[in-house]
């Protein structure tokens, strides 16, 4: 047996048995790669693994971004935006056929533009949606599927957390991928909602009927409701594409704009104040230390050679790029049903990096890609955390809501498609954003 595929052997099952002992997963990465440099190489383990955390955490300016998001959408998760966004976008909607259900998606596009969450948005629509769906008696797999699918757009519509993680990983452009996310997030909205309407069409009997009746004016002076999230949107996202500020800037505008909202709604109280930063302080904190740890055990790999021999080997397969694409998504599919997204990309960007470089598949596309992914991964069982987060709200349990929502995975997998055979989908704007 060829020395590398046993040191893998070994690191892959040091890895498993870390993680199903119930260790924090930022502890299994730094012992998989202490394990990786003291065993397999002559370097040392503890001044490398004191470097790396240190140079992960302290030199890298576009981190602090990610800290400031979520306390962004902790504080935007305590005012009563959803609720404004589902009277203001539901006598818009009422006609189209699915009538309300289109509000589950449109308020999940929406508030993922503020949130940055995937777990958030989905939390804080369907806190709102569920009660007012049961009471009309909409259906209940289709109320279900509409949330745990159109909440994954939360990691792929900017300001993404995933994606802050993902471009500090490649050292790759921040800006440039949260632009990236902005025409895929459209397509996998329009995705949702056709598949949706087409549902509804052929299923009448299970859609209610509404009777709202509203003039045009009235429509009209319900999008007010709209005005305060498109106004945070745009200042957020329109600051980073004018080229106005950088995605750490940006954040501490959204920072702002998100206090200034909750003072004007009035929930902008010192308890809720003190309660969203805590909040925002501990989940900054779980995902530095996966970056840390994901830091480390990168640095680890590049030791031990792994990495270039893995790269020569699947290159040696002479896998074209799409079957290259092919084998990723189900790989990423696979380590979907086990992890969350940030460990997927730390786990895999050290190793997979150079083929993808080496294949000539650029990496703001690959970010998008990539994400995409890991958002189907959000529906899957057993790790899937919007299945989670919907089983408190619906009393389902996660394979019941993981079959609700399988047709939305099925949308993901046709926008993935799309975007592999159209790639401007997600090039376009950072083009054009580059040339300016």
């Amino acid at each position: 047996m060829d020395p590398t595929i046993g040191m893998g052997i070994v690191l892959v099952i040091a890895l498993f048995v870390l993680l199903a002992s119930g260790v924090w997963i930022a502890v299994a990465l730094v012992g998989v790669g202490y394990i990786a440099i003291t065993f397999f190489s002559d370097a040392p383990g503890g001044s490398l693994m004191a470097s790396a955390i240190w140079g992960a955490l302290s030199d890298n300016w576009a981190i602090t971004a990610l800290p400031l998001f979520i306390w962004m959408a902790e504080i935007l998760n305590r005012t009563r935006l959803a609720n404004d966004m589902f009277n203001g976008l539901s006598p818009l909607l009422v006609k189209l056929p699915g009538r309300l259900l289109h509000v589950n998606i449109l308020g999940c596009g929406i508030f993922a533009a503020v949130s940055g969450s995937s777990a958030a948005t989905v939390a804080t629509i369907a806190k709102i949606t569920v009660p007012e769906l049961e009471k009309r008696n909409y259906d209940k797999n289709m109320t279900i599927c509409t949330l745990a699918g159109s909440g994954t757009l939360g990691l792929l519509i900017p300001p993404s957390v995933v994606l802050i993680v993902y471009g500090f990983v490649t050292e790759t452009s921040i800006a440039r991928l949260f632009i990236a996310g902005v025409g895929p997030g459209i397509m996998l909205i329009f995705l949702f909602m056709g598949y949706t309407a087409l549902w509804a069409m052929l299923h009448p009997d299970r859609v209610p009927f509404e009777e709202i009746k509203t003039t045009l004016w009235q429509k009209i002076l319900g999008t007010r409701r709209l005005i305060p999230v498109a106004m945070l949107i745009v200042l957020v996202i329109g600051s980073i594409y004018a080229g106005i500020a950088t995605p750490t800037e940006s954040a501490a505008f959204g920072v702002f704009g998100a206090l200034v909202l909750s003072a004007v709604f009035g929930s902008l109280t010192w308890a809720s104040f003190k309660d969203a930063l805590s909040s925002a302080t501990r989940v900054s904190c779980f995902c530095l230390l996966i970056i840390a740890g994901a830091a480390y055990l990168s640095m680890a790999m590049s030791f031990t050679g792994i990495p270039a021999k893995l790269a020569t080997f699947i290159i040696a397969q002479e896998y074209s790029t799409y079957g290259l694409i092919a084998v990723l998504t189900v790989l990423y599919l696979i380590l979907g049903c086990f992890l969350e997204g940030f460990s997927m990309i730390v786990l895999t960007m050290g190793v997979l990096q150079p083929i993808i470089e080496g294949m000539g598949i650029d990496l703001i596309w690959y970010g998008i890609f990539m994400v995409i992914v890991i958002e189907a991964a959000q529906l899957t069982p057993p790790v899937g955390f919007n299945l989670f987060v919907l089983q408190q709200f619906t009393g389902k349990n996660v394979f019941f809501i993981a079959k609700a929502a399988f047709p939305f995975f099925l949308c993901l997998m046709i926008g993935l498609v799309l975007l592999t055979i159209f790639p401007e989908i997600a090039l376009y704007l950072p083009t054009k954003m580059l040339a300016r």
